[in-house]
């Protein structure tokens, strides 16, 4: 099911299957700015990044001497959420452990998820509670896929990635085929701005920056200046991707963890790259997305 949010700027949909922000349109020019989720580029839209970003080794992981299979980029973005809250401009949705989850991760948690409107931005706050005994590793991360170009006026090469301050990312080099972290790790550029928007920019598949000091991060049509900003201050990774041939849509992607390294540890409490939050806690994450169109 969809519920709709809407203010004097945008229209916003949100999808109970994987709590993902499926759509938001200018309201004034009715442009759709979120990526469609054609089946036959990528399938998605904005999906959630939970109980961890990316791929465990050998596709499962080890708890108390069992053995959990998971796929890439968790279980939250495939489930189906049930609805908290509604109000005409937000929608809060939740997800809580259950058989299913349990088959999954052994862990009881809950997970609110509220998309809000404020002006022409979406706030999307995710909440973790750790409902069980034991202290829960985990991971978080948001996934947004941006439409780009914005219209039929300008193709790709129309447009860049901009930090609002000059910038000397380091790279977190992951395999191209296992998607895996190597351990290599190297500055894209120094005091750097701006990254060209092009086909190459994804041919080995995402960009894991880190040591980042910028607060926004956007995706900017040149000649006009409109474009979509991401707050990024506070996430300690924030990757850029697209579906490998021609640029359809750009995904600025704000993380909390990492995914596994090639010679991670099987047990899930070991794996140094999740968070941890002790039995009875809360975490949470909020990201803003400004569609300045």
């Amino acid at each position: 099911m969809e519920y709709i949010i809407e203010n004097e700027f945008l229209r916003a949909a949100v999808s109970t299957h994987g709590g993902e922000l499926v759509s938001v349109i200018d309201r004034e020019t009715g442009a759709e700015m979120i990526w469609q989720a054609d089946p036959g580029v990528w399938d998605r839209h904005a999906p959630i990044l939970f109980p961890h970003c990316g791929k465990v080794r050998g596709g499962a992981f080890t708890h108390d001497g069992v053995t959990y299979q998971s796929s890439q980029h968790g279980f939250a973005r495939d489930m189906e959420h049930t609805l908290e809250k509604k109000q005409s401009d937000r929608v809060t949705l939740c997800l809580e452990a259950n058989a299913l989850t349990m088959e999954k991760f052994p862990f009881a948690f809950k997970m609110l998820t509220t998309f809000s409107l404020e002006g022409r931005t979406v706030r999307h706050t995710v909440e973790i509670f750790n409902d069980d005994d034991d202290v829960m590793p985990f991971g978080l991360g948001y996934h947004p896929g941006f439409n780009c170009p914005f219209d039929e006026n300008h193709v790709p090469e129309d447009y860049e990635l901009r930090f609002d301050a000059p910038q000397t990312p380091v790279v977190i080099e992951t395999g191209s085929k296992t998607g895996l972290v190597t351990g290599r790790q190297y500055e894209y550029f120094q005091n750097g701005t701006s990254i060209p928007v092009t086909g190459e920019l994804f041919a080995v598949d995402s960009t894991c920056f880190s040591q980042l000091t910028a607060k926004t991060f956007s995706l900017v049509e040149k000649d006009s200046g409109r474009r979509v900003t991401v707050d990024i201050e506070g996430f300690p990774y924030v990757l850029i991707w697209s579906a490998h041939g021609p640029v359809k849509f750009v995904c600025i992607e704000p993380w909390h963890s990492l995914p596994d390294t090639e010679d991670a540890p099987e047990e899930w409490t070991e794996k140094p790259q999740l968070m941890r939050l002790a039995p009875g806690e809360t975490w949470s994450a909020s990201l803003a997305m400004t569609f300045e169109r």
